[in-house]
């Protein structure tokens, strides 16, 4: 059974994951920039399979960088979310990365998230598979 006084509500960790995506678009954006100002357009095929897998790259170094240094991105801070280990230790680079994997598939198919409806932790289905939960890191007055 979830620990109800750590375990944040799942429109909470939605809400973090909108606001993620808001700034994950800003970083994108300034990242296709530069791509774009090195190589100028019309991208050869080949160039243009590179930038998908260079957006990939940056999406991969965001969250994989905030998540294992504090466990939190600026959407998670501002939700008062942390992502811990299933230990309430914190993540290590492989659980990051198999994190990040996961949520690659879960995500965009829709059950990584419905999974929590589910789980008797309430847990999405990319943490259970990394062995990763999202806690509270603070007591907040946002109602989940």
């Amino acid at each position: 059974m979830p620990d109800s006084n750590n375990t944040p509500g799942i429109f909470r960790r939605i809400a973090s994951m909108f606001y993620d995506v808001l700034l994950l678009a800003a970083v994108l954006f300034i990242a296709g920039a530069i791509f774009t100002a090195a190589f100028r357009p019309p991208l050869p095929p080949l160039l243009r399979y590179f930038f998908q897998l260079y957006l990939l790259l940056v999406t991969a170094a965001y969250f994989i960088g905030y998540w294992l240094h504090g466990g939190q991105t600026l959407p998670m801070k501002t939700w008062s979310l942390r992502l811990v280990s299933a230990d309430n230790q914190p993540i290590r680079l492989k659980q990051a990365c198999l994190r990040f994997a996961y949520a690659l598939i879960g995500i965009p198919l829709g059950f990584g998230i419905l999974w929590a409806l589910f789980d008797r932790e309430r847990r999405f289905w990319h943490d259970r598979m990394a062995g990763t939960k999202i806690v509270l890191s603070t007591k907040s007055k946002i109602i989940t």
